[in-house]
């Protein structure tokens, strides 16, 4: 009888020390590792933020956490993100491949497909088409001022009455790449828009909570009927969105004459035939479903916090007014190119980016091959986390880390500078698709609605709160807002 329990305790013993994870030798440092749990007793589940930068606080900025049985490396700070993910990149730039984003994502697109060779094909795809469509060109400014004005009549209808902006701005970014990707623009009030913004919206949730977070962590879940299982439900009320919109395409497009980036996907997949290729419609789907919301999420997040600072920051807002009347003097309208002349502007719209910091933890990296990082030896297959909350709050990078204060992009003489720990679209060549579209509209969207509008907290709307939702993306909590016309100069 002795020997019986003292054979079952050792099978416990041993199946407990198999299922507890061991650092590697020479791994960055971390707290202690339960069995099958690894460190998530470690992490808010709801928002790991502040746990992140209490373990910087503990182990450095470079340390190592278990998610589940999965090893992971956080990276703090300018210098451990910058040397992984920019001069180390070949070695640091894949994604995991078995999390819940890439499951409900098919492995395919352009965001979340490992480093090789079908992500490159489809970057630089990505990145012409982008150019050719009219990024850094008028055509796009064309673009962008025609959905400003949709936002200019929706303003102008609220003036003496205090609005909710979120499905406003977010409705108009959503607007401006559905006229890339698609041709077409769509009313506020459409059901598509609507649709699309509320399942992405919903998928980020599930994603960044609780509940994807557990699938992550533990595989021998994935299978049970839990709560992890609406996001593959709600891709495909997003595919099924899309897919007429690709057959529409299909049926009207004229070969050689692209009007849109579908157009241009189906003109490279007729050129390339059964060659091979990893262009394929299967790709087209998930690869314009990545595309909309590189240009989306971020950037009506970015300009939720930055009219929410500017409401409450009134100095701040009426010399970006100033300025701006300085500048544009007669001119109807702004260009992008008046971005240079608008010092002041630049600061403000920057610091709002740095202070709004929509993607937190970046998108996952994981290593492609075994590796070295600050001493440090890294498997092959770990997942890497680059905080970049760590980065854009950092102390010694920023004149005022921890306040909103446009002199963080201001030298002695006024004129405006980018610090090289800026990098709210993460850095190094998977850095987000979307940041040449997102300056643009910042710039065009902030300076005409601040040309044309005073914006201000509503009395009744008590002190405001600054604390930002967590998720793929951080967005402010909803707030009012109140407008009044100015007299234009």
């Amino acid at each position: 009888m002795i020997a019986t329990i003292i054979l079952l305790c050792l099978c416990f013993l041993i199946l407990i020390l198999r299922l507890t994870p061991q650092r590697p030798k020479n791994f960055p440092p971390g707290p202690p590792v339960l069995p099958i749990l690894g460190n998530l007793l470690n992490l808010s589940l709801e928002n790991p933020l502040k746990d992140f930068e209490r373990l910087k606080k503990s182990y450095g900025n470079v340390y190592s956490v278990f998610i589940g049985l999965r090893p992971a490396v956080v990276l703090n700070g300018v210098k451990a993100v910058k040397e992984a993910i920019v001069t180390n990149a070949n070695d640091f730039s894949g994604r995991p491949q078995d999390m819940l984003a890439n499951d409900i994502g098919e492995r395919k697109g352009v965001i979340l497909a490992d480093y090789g060779s079908s992500w490159r094909e489809h970057r630089r795809f990505a990145l012409m088409t982008l150019k050719n469509f009219g990024l850094g060109k008028t055509s796009m400014e064309e673009r962008i001022h025609g959905e400003i004005q949709y936002v200019v009549d929706t303003l102008e209808q609220s003036i003496g009455k205090a609005l909710r902006p979120e499905v406003m701005f977010h409705n108009a970014t959503s607007n401006i790449i559905c006229q890339v990707l698609f041709g077409t623009r769509y009313e506020y009030n459409d059901e598509f828009i609507r649709t699309i913004v509320r399942c992405f919206t919903n998928i980020s949730k599930i994603i960044n909570g609780p509940w994807g977070t557990l699938y992550d962590s533990l595989p021998m879940i994935r299978s049970l009927p839990l709560p992890f299982n609406k996001a593959y439900k709600t891709i495909e009320t997003c595919k099924n969105l899309v897919i007429p919109l690709i057959n529409k395409h299909k049926k009207t497009r004229v070969p050689g004459e692209p009007r849109d980036i579908v157009d241009c996907y189906l003109d490279e997949l007729a050129k390339r035939g059964n060659n091979g290729s990893s262009f394929s419609e299967d790709q087209l789907l998930i690869y314009v479903l990545d595309l909309y919301l590189a240009g989306t999420d971020t950037t009506s997040n970015t300009l939720l916090t930055g009219f929410l600072y500017l409401m409450t920051h009134p100095h701040i807002q009426e010399r970006c007014q100033q300025e701006i009347d300085q500048v544009l003097e007669a001119k109807d309208r702004a260009s992008f190119e008046d971005r240079h002349n608008m010092p002041y502007v630049q600061a403000v719209i920057h610091e709002v980016q740095r202070i709004a910091n929509t993607v937190p933890l970046s998108v996952f990296h994981c290593t492609s091959k075994d590796t070295e990082l600050m001493g440090y030896s890294i498997p092959r297959g770990t997942l890497i986390i680059p905080n970049l909350t760590s980065v854009l709050n950092e102390e010694g990078q920023w004149k005022f880390p921890h306040e909103f204060n446009p002199e963080n992009f201001l030298n002695d003489k006024g004129e405006f500078v980018k610090p090289e720990a800026f990098m709210p679209f993460s850095t190094g060549p998977r850095m987000c698709l979307g940041e040449g579209l997102a300056r643009m509209e910042l710039f065009l969207i902030i300076v005409t609605l601040l040309r044309k509008f005073k914006f201000i907290w509503p009395e009744d709307a008590g002190k405001p709160d600054y604390t930002q939702v967590y998720g793929v993306t951080l967005t402010p909590k909803p707030y009012p807002m109140k407008v009044q016309l100015r007299a234009m100069k």
